[in-house]
C-alpha cells in the first residue's frame, strides 16, 4: 500500500512514519506544512529510501492536496495533521479553529474528490483514517468510569472543541457521501521526538537544567499515558485492517496523577543521571525533586481522563506492549542519549532541516 500521512513530522506522526518505513513493506507520503511543532529530524536518514517522499504542504491548501494526491495515488490517508497544545489553545484558539477544523474539512473535500476518482477496486480498499483525540469527551467524574466510543462528546478547551468539530466532518462526510473513514482518538502520548513544549519532555529537561518543574494546581489531575510507538502499532492496525465507519478508542492502560509521573521522572533521573549537578549523587540536597513548583492551575482543566480499550482489543487484537515503568525509563533514556536532537529544537536550529524533501 501507499498512506498518505498528513502532519508526519509531527511527534505521533513522525513515529507512524518510522514504523511504516521500518516493519511493514508500505510506502509513505510525508505531507507536512512544517509548523513549528514539525521537524524532519525526527525522521532519521536511515529510514529514508525509494518507498518514501516529502510535501511540503498545508491542509488547508486545496488545489496542493488536489496536487499530491493526483501524483502520488495514495491509497489511503492517515490524518495526524493538527494544532495539540492545549495551552497555546487557550492563548490564541484561531490557529486551532483554522488547522483543525478548516483543515480536516479541506482534506476531506480533496480526498473525496479524489476517492470518486478512482477505479471500482481502489474505491473499496481507499480508507480515511482521522486521528482524534480522548479529549473531545471532556473528563471523567468518578474513579472508575471509562471513555468508550459511546461517550458523548463534551469538549473543555479551544483544543479539544476543534478536534472535536472535526470528528463530527469525518462522520459527517461518511454517512452524507459515503466516503469510506475510521476514527480513533487516543489517550495522552508520550516517548521519544516529543517536541519539550509538553509535559513529560518539558519535565525531563527542565530537571536536566536545574530550572523550575511546573505543576498544574495540585497536580492530581489523571491522565491515562500511552507510549508513543504503541500509538503507532494502533494506527497502522487500524488504517490497514479497521472496519469502515467504526471508532477505535487506544488507550494505555496506565493512569497515573500528573504529581505522580513528575516525580517518576525525578526518580528515573536520580537513577540515571547522577553525574548531573542537581541529582542527590553530587550532593544537591532535595535532588531534582526540589525543583517541583506548583503553579496556578489552568484555566478549565479537565480533571480525569481514562479509556476503556477493549474494542480495538476485541476487533483487531491490539494490546499496548509498554507499562508506564517501562515507557517512561525508555522515554527518559531517550532524551539521555539524543541531546543533540532536543538542544536543536531548543535553539530552533531544527526548522531549518529540509531532509529527505523528494527521494
Amino acid at each position: 500500500m501507499k498512506l498518505l500521512v498528513t502532519g508526519g513530522a509531527g511527534f505521533i506522526g513522525s513515529a507512524v512514519v518510522r514504523q511504516l518505513l521500518a516493519n511493514t513493506g508500505h510506502s509513505v507520503v510525508n505531507l507536512d506544512s512544517l509548523t513549528y511543532a514539525g521537524n524532519l529530524e525526527s525522521i532519521p536518514e536511515k529510514y529514508i529510501g525509494d518507498r518514501y517522499k516529502f510535501e511540503k504542504v498545508d491542509v488547508c491548501d486545496q488545489s496542493e492536496l488536489d496536487r499530491v494526491l493526483s501524483i502520488c495515488q495514495p491509497d489511503s490517508i492517515m490524518h495526524l495533521a493538527a494544532e495539540s497544545h492545549v495551552d497555546r489553545s487557550i492563548e490564541g484558539p484561531s490557529a486551532f479553529i483554522h488547522t483543525n477544523i478548516v483543515g480536516t474539512y479541506t482534506l476531506l473535500q480533496a480526498a473525496l474528490n479524489y476517492w470518486q476518482g478512482l477505479s471500482a477496486d481502489r474505491k473499496s480498499r481507499f480508507r480515511f483514517h482521522h486521528i482524534s483525540t480522548d479529549e473531545v469527551y471532556g473528563d471523567l467524574e468518578g474513579t472508575d468510569d471509562l471513555f468508550t466510543e459511546e461517550t458523548p462528546y463534551a469538549p473543555s478547551s479551544p483544543y479539544s472543541a476543534s478536534k472535536a468539530s472535526s470528528d463530527h466532518l469525518v462522520r459527517a462526510w461518511h454517512r452524507t457521501y459515503g466516503l469510506p473513514v475510521v476514527v480513533t482518538n487516543c489517550s495522552n502520548n508520550y516517548g521519544p521526538y516529543h517536541f519539550p513544549e509538553k509535559l513529560i519532555p518539558h519535565m525531563i529537561l527542565n530537571a536536566l537544567a536545574g530550572k523550575p518543574l511546573p505543576v498544574y494546581g495540585d497536580g492530581k489531575q489523571i491522565r491515562d499515558w500511552l507510549y508513543v510507538e504503541d500509538h503507532a502499532r494502533a494506527l497502522i492496525k487500524v488504517a490497514t485492517e479497521g472496519e469502515v465507519g467504526e471508532t477505535y478508542n487506544i488507550g494505555g492502560h496506565n493512569e497515573k496523577q500528573n504529581i505522580d509521573v513528575v516525580n517518576t521522572i525525578c526518580e528515573l533521573l536520580e537513577e540515571l543521571a547522577p553525574e548531573n549537578p542537581n541529582s542527590l549523587a553530587s550532593g544537591c540536597e532535595g535532588g531534582f525533586k526540589r525543583l517541583i513548583t506548583y503553579v496556578k492551575d489552568r484555566p478549565g482543566h479537565d480533571a480525569r481522563y481514562a479509556i476503556d480499550a477493549g474494542k480495538i482489543q476485541r476487533d483487531l487484537g491490539w494490546v499496548p506492549e509498554e507499562t508506564f515503568e517501562s515507557g517512561m525509563r525508555k522515554t527518559v533514556v531517550w532524551y539521555l542519549e539524543n541531546r543533540e536532537w532536543w538542544e536543536r529544537v531548543l535553539s530552533g536550529d531544527y526548522q531549518l532541516a529540509r531532509i529527505g524533501e523528494s527521494v
